[in-house]
């Protein structure tokens, strides 16, 4: 049975022929594609026949497009910038033409945090994408696995082997409370600490965490009158009322963090903690598979950018 199918075409026609009416020169489209005049002699031949045109003519000593030529030179360029885009390494991808929605699982301080910055950045660089935030309800590891979430921000807590991690900002925790607070007058002791009624933040509900574990070592035990699942929620709380709320702040010596700038904004006062706690890591996650995607590596950057010092750039 005989098959109506046209000729099968490769790619590299198409830069041939781009080459060949840009240049109209055998000689300059091969060194423009790094053959010899020869080679490019027998690919015109070819396209000749292929496009049923001579597409190139003498004319005295110069080679001049035939009407079909110049035809084709407007679409032949485009489709071979398309070409160029289509096998281009993913980070290369022009930020400018991503027609994405990215979806981010972070608390809600994190997220507060990001969303400013993410969003001035989109403007700037990727007017085309969207970003959607999720709070953490999900469990990350298999939600970044079957792609429901593209990036979790955050305190990373579970090592899944393929989950790709990166540390972006190390934090402390320092207690905030409200201006005119009793805490604000005088030195803060561990006792005055223990002593007075504090919020904790658990999505679980849970309510001891490390400061519970640094005060029992010297015998002391606070009490913590509720607890709530968000961190905005409990820094409202503290601003209204004498409750003390642990927020994270940048470490001494380090610029602010982005993410203490909510407890700035509800004029909270923060007071370095007298036990020692366990510093805050402050990172992300995503699936490998999105390791060379040109888009998620724009996403990834944009991240570091806002929660790291200005110009912060990583692969």
């Amino acid at each position: 049975m005989s098959s109506s199918a046209g000729p099968v075409i490769d790619a590299n026609l198409a830069v041939a022929l781009d080459a060949l009416l840009t240049e109209q020169s055998v000689t300059r489209a091969a060194a423009r594609l790094h053959t010899s005049p020869a080679a490019m002699s027998r690919t015109l031949a070819r396209l000749r026949r292929i496009l049923q045109d001579p597409l190139l003519v003498r004319a005295g000593q110069a080679m001049v497009p035939t009407p079909r030529a110049r035809a084709l030179r407007e679409e032949t360029a485009a489709v071979v910038h398309r070409l160029e885009v289509l096998l281009a390494p993913g980070a290369g991808v022009d930020p400018a033409l991503l027609r994405s929605t990215f979806t981010l699982q972070a608390a809600d301080l994190v997220g507060a945090a990001l969303a400013p910055g993410m969003a001035r950045l989109s403007r700037q660089e990727a007017p085309g994408i969207s970003l959607r935030f999720r709070s953490e309800e999900l469990e990350a590891g298999s939600a970044l696995r079957d792609g429901r979430i593209d990036l979790e921000v955050g305190a990373i807590d579970h090592v899944d082997p393929e989950t790709r991690i990166e540390e972006l900002v190390t934090l402390r925790m320092a207690a905030a409370v409200r201006p005119g607070h009793p805490l604000t007058e005088g030195a803060l002791t561990p006792d005055r600490l223990a002593a007075a009624d504090h919020v904790a933040v658990s999505r679980r509900g849970r309510f001891t965490g490390p400061l519970d574990a640094a005060l029992a070592e010297r015998n002391l035990r606070r009490r913590v009158a509720v607890v709530l699942p968000s961190h905005l929620a409990a820094m409202n709380l503290a601003a209204s009322s004498d409750i003390v709320c642990l927020v994270p702040t940048a470490l001494p010596g380090d610029a602010p963090s982005p993410v203490t700038d909510t407890a700035t904004a509800l004029g909270l006062r923060l007071l370095d903690i007298p036990v020692p706690l366990p510093p805050l890591a402050i990172g992300m996650a995503w699936h490998p598979r999105h390791a060379a995607d040109g888009g998620h590596h724009w996403l990834r950057n944009a991240v570091r950018r806002t929660l790291r010092a200005p110009g912060a750039t990583a692969a």
